[in-house]
């Protein structure tokens, strides 16, 4: 078993691409008419799907981040060399400011923001050893 992708379930897979390009300079992989579109981040793909398609694989329902008052209790980290400069980036591109850049006790720098379609991220740098 190995770790494939993360889906975020979203309202407009174009704009949440656009905005994690425009945002965190991620590249996108595609985008499919069908409400998917695929990030390129490495081994590990980030993923968007419309909430149509949610619906589809989820006929039971699940709570929608974009409607959520409060971020959903995960989150999607990206490593960055520059915490501060990556957080006030992702926050003039639409992003709301959750915690300003803190310094973690293991040498960690990490922020969060919570993008227009209530993906929570976790911005950090990577952890010293």
């Amino acid at each position: 078993m190995k770790f494939g992708y993360a889906i975020v379930y979203v309202p407009d897979v174009l704009a949440s691409v656009e905005f994690f390009e425009k945002a965190f300079g991620l590249k996108r992989r595609f985008v499919h008419e069908s409400g998917y579109g695929e990030m390129d981040t490495g081994a590990t793909a980030l993923a968007f799907a419309s909430h149509d398609l949610g619906a589809s694989n989820l006929p039971g329902g699940y709570v929608k981040a974009s409607h959520s008052g409060e971020p959903l209790g995960m989150e999607i980290a990206l490593v960055t060399d520059d915490v501060a400069a990556a957080h006030e980036k992702a926050i003039s591109e639409g992003a709301v400011s959750i915690k300003e850049p803190i310094l973690k006790p293991w040498g960690q720098t990490v922020s969060y923001v919570r993008c227009p379609d209530g993906t929570l991220v976790e911005i950090c740098s990577s952890v010293s050893n």
